[in-house]
């Protein structure tokens, strides 16, 4: 395990249909591709208090016990991370640790611009931002949220800081915005970023989930190959989640591609992740049904060996794949927001 999801809030200011589909646009969208009279139950979501999750303090010595057991990337995710207090103070906390060669942010943009100084100067190095439509009225209907202005100044903004590389997470879904790949290419090109584009899965808290929604990976390289020409750009590392393309002639740092496929092309095999939510829990797979409660340890009398002594025995069960479309598939209870993605 190299690899530690870190979400500081389940709280977020998007409703992204992928995620927290409550909009009416989203409602409206899924109620016309179910086949089933039955509408889907929700998750419900309960707010919590802020005393139960876990304080930065908190989220610190994990990162430093992980860190002696061979973690080497962190990242800072949500819910949308920004919305919680004082982030940077957390980012210089994290970013003095021995050991981490690798401390990133995903966010959706939103708040990022009055954040992104101070975040840079307290050890942020890489950002990942969604970016899900490039036309104003798409990324509304997407995201629940008229927001693509800000988002796009604040890729501007993490240029002009020097946070490399910028990579754009864009998730698929099938007559929603896959009409819009070959334009979120060309973006990736002409601005020089590497665009990541991500199969729908079913971590949505309407579980309307299904099969047809997915784009796969396959079709979008088909469909880049045919209008760019892609060639292989080689792998970060073994575990790396996407399959990475470049232009074809292009010149590096010349924009790139990334093919994120869990659902048609599984990468269970490789994966070196482990995700901490934001109250307290480990879970070892994105799509784990069962999570492991570290808080009572953080929060009662345990040594830092005690909890290195239950680390070793969670990571010991850690599922050796997911199970999406097969008929055994269960949807984990909390969505994306909730668990870090």
């Amino acid at each position: 395990m190299r690899d530690l999801r870190i979400s500081i809030t389940d709280r977020c200011n998007f409703r992204c249909l992928y995620c927290l589909p409550e909009t009416e646009e989203a409602a409206d969208f899924y109620r016309r591709k179910s086949e089933s009279s039955e509408a889907p139950q929700p998750i419900r979501h309960e707010w919590k208090p802020r005393s139960h999750f876990l304080t930065y303090e908190e989220i610190t010595r994990v990162a430093r016990i992980a860190t002696g057991l061979g973690v080497t990337k962190l990242r800072l995710t949500g819910g949308e991370p920004l919305l919680r207090r004082a982030v940077p103070e957390l980012v210089r906390q994290l970013s003095e640790l021995e050991g981490i060669n690798d401390l990133a942010l995903t966010t959706n943009g939103f708040h990022f611009d009055k954040h992104a100084e101070a975040l840079r100067a307290a050890g942020l190095r890489r950002v990942t931002f969604s970016l899900d439509s490039l036309d104003r009225d798409n990324f509304k209907k997407l995201t629940g949220r008229d927001g693509l202005g800000e988002l796009l100044a604040a890729i501007t903004r993490a240029r002009e800081l020097g946070f490399a590389p910028i990579k754009i997470n864009a998730v698929i879904i099938r007559d929603l915005n896959d009409h819009e790949i070959e334009v979120l290419a060309q973006f990736a090109r002409d601005e020089a970023l590497t665009m990541r584009f991500i199969e729908f899965m079913p971590l949505d808290s309407g579980r309307a989930w299904q099969r047809e929604h997915v784009v796969t990976g396959r079709e979008i390289r088909e469909r880049l190959q045919a209008a760019f020409g892609l060639e292989p750009a080689g792998m970060e590392h073994a575990a790396a989640t996407a399959t990475r393309w470049r232009f074809k002639n292009s010149k590096k740092g010349q924009g790139e591609i990334g093919l994120i496929s869990p659902v048609s092309e599984p990468f269970c095999g490789q994966c070196n992740r482990l995700r901490l939510t934001a109250d307290g829990k480990i879970r070892t797979c994105l799509f784990s049904l069962h999570e492991h409660d570290l808080k009572p340890l953080l929060r009662g009398n345990a040594t830092d060996a005690d909890i290195i002594q239950w680390l070793q025995a969670v990571v010991l069960k850690k599922e050796p794949r997911h199970h999406i479309g097969e008929t055994d598939f269960e949807q984990p209870a909390r969505t994306m927001s909730a668990i870090g993605g």
